[in-house]
């Protein structure tokens, strides 16, 4: 019979259990949508509108774009409260912070 992860996690001691849980958390706030980002931030579809300036079925839509300006990506950030960073990775050089992109307007 296959074994569930839950039940594995419950049987393991206390102290391994948190660190399982602490390691998960870290994974999962590397890579969010905008809706979780969102939600994680405790702001409404509503909230976001408002602070845009656009209407709530606005927000839905860009939640479910899988391509998008940076500008749009921006404000949404920046509608959260957040600032919007783009990092070029390569595999033979460390990771390129690229400067003044994120702060263009469309």
């Amino acid at each position: 019979m296959a074994k569930n992860v839950n039940d594995i996690i419950k049987n393991l001691p206390a102290s391994r259990q948190r660190k399982i849980e602490k390691r998960a958390s870290t994974l999962i706030a590397e890579e969010m949508t905008l809706q979780e980002l969102r939600r994680a931030r405790a702001l409404t579809q509503v909230r976001m509108a408002k602070s845009l300036g656009v209407a709530q079925k606005q927000i839905s839509e860009i939640e479910k774009r899988t391509d998008m300006h940076i500008s749009t990506l921006r404000r949404s950030i920046e509608a959260m409260g957040g600032t919007l960073s783009l990092i070029a990775e390569f595999p033979d050089r460390e990771p390129v912070v690229l400067a003044g992109i994120s702060a263009l307007d469309a």
